[in-house]
């Protein structure tokens, strides 16, 4: 397998960076007169200081490099071709080097974030089912657990498509083959005869994962046609990392698309998601009237901004493969010195065994707890669960604080039953 993903120094990487950047339009020393856009306001964000000549990712905020469509597709805008090519690198990392993938067969692009990319997918595979197979909207259905992120309710809003949610258990959270084959078959009856499916790589809230043969096992047994797409958000960053046998990559025939969130656990700037595909699904949203733009545009979202693409980029190849397997087992080491310490107090919670969140029953919290160590419930209105997700910040010196602070606020019957 072809390895896109090699650890650079600093001075690599702002040579790189700053090099991609020559190469893209020059607003002062070309005569540009076509696009609607320049660098960022000089009189507020100043070119010439020092600093900025040293950051290669605030010089690539203030030369504001728009990458509009899908550069893994070929044409793109010539005008933003340099830093371009750094994003169609980070696809290969993300596709390749993370997920297995083999190299130049995946499509992608840095969305707004997981919501987007989410979207995105679903988006993708109607248009498909109605393209390929004559299906009408009608005919066509989203699956995904009762864990999923509310971004599958907002694609079957925007996409006006029917929903259906499989239970999972209360204690595992875990989706059962059974209650699969039950949502399907109420599906089909119906008259439901495409399914889009979504397989969690790490819930929001709970660091939970689906398993994915669960689906395709009821699926390929009930003869459906289906999608799957995997929203790994949260976990796309970390779960490949411990799980070295998973079955969530694209050496799985039966996955098509991927979600990563590098402002979660990669720590980018908000506004990096990842959206992967198998190459030959994209064209499914080929915006042909955007005839202006070079290339046409593919994505839901338009005009995007390069300099996030570079700071993924940039995270990535900083770290390295190894460097990020290493910070990965450190966050895991963390967490599981906090399971042991719950233990130890007869505390309720979940966590995945190859996850770096902790999801704590309500009952063992107090308001002033989870307001002063900023834990977030599922439900701001009648909460069940908190959860703690440990990331850099998140030190042992600050997990025994909030240790301390539940041995002296919690009533001692909810410690014992």
């Amino acid at each position: 397998m072809d390895t896109h993903w090699k650890k650079k120094s600093q001075e690599d990487i702002k040579s790189i960076v700053f090099k991609a950047l020559e190469e893209n339009v020059n607003y002062d020393n070309q005569n540009i007169l076509g696009i609607p856009a320049s660098y960022l306001d000089d009189k507020v964000f100043n070119q010439d200081d020092a600093f900025v000549k040293q950051a290669p990712f605030i010089s690539s905020l203030i030369q504001n490099p728009n990458h509009i469509g899908c550069h893994t597709l070929g044409k793109s805008e010539s005008f933003f071709q340099g830093t371009q090519d750094i994003e169609k690198n980070l696809i290969e990392i993300c596709a390749v080097d993370i997920l297995n993938g083999e190299s130049g067969k995946q499509d992608g692009y840095i969305a707004s974030g997981g919501t987007e990319a989410n979207i995105q997918a679903i988006w993708i595979y109607r248009n498909y089912f109605i393209n390929e197979h004559a299906a009408n909207r009608e005919d066509i259905c989203i699956i995904c657990s009762e864990d999923s992120h509310y971004s599958m309710d907002k694609a079957a809003n925007l996409l006006v498509l029917d929903i259906y949610k499989v239970p999972v258990d209360n204690d595992t959270r875990e989706i059962k083959e059974e209650t699969i084959r039950e949502v399907i078959q109420e599906c089909q009856n119906q008259n439901k005869k495409y399914f889009i499916v979504i397989c969690n790589m790490m819930t929001t809230m709970f660091g939970s994962v689906d398993k994915v043969e669960a689906y395709t096992n009821q699926l390929t047994d009930l003869s459906c046609e289906f999608k799957l797409h995997v929203d790994g958000a949260y976990g796309g960053f970390y779960y490949p990392f411990i799980k070295e046998d998973s079955q969530l990559t694209f050496k799985n025939q039966h996955i098509s698309s991927f979600t990563l969130d590098a402002h979660k656990m990669a720590q980018a700037p908000y506004g990096t998601g990842v959206f992967l595909i198998r190459k030959g699904y994209m064209q499914n949203v080929n915006t042909q009237q955007a005839s202006y733009v070079e290339g046409e545009d593919y994505t839901l979202i338009g005009s995007r901004s390069g300099a996030n693409a570079i700071a993924v980029w940039m995270i990535l190849v900083k770290n390295g493969p190894f460097g990020w397997q290493e910070k990965v087992f450190i966050l895991q080491k963390r967490t599981e010195w906090m399971c042991n310490q719950l233990n130890l107090l007869n505390i309720e919670y979940f966590r995945h065994p190859m996850s770096n969140i902790i999801t704590i029953r309500s009952k063992y919290l107090n308001q002033e707890t989870t307001s002063k160590f900023g834990l977030v419930p599922d439900n701001h209105a009648a909460p069940n669960w908190f959860k703690i997700v440990i990331m850099d910040h998140v030190t042992i010196e600050k997990l025994v604080l909030l240790i301390e602070d539940i041995k002296s606020s919690t009533p001692s019957d909810n410690m014992t039953n």
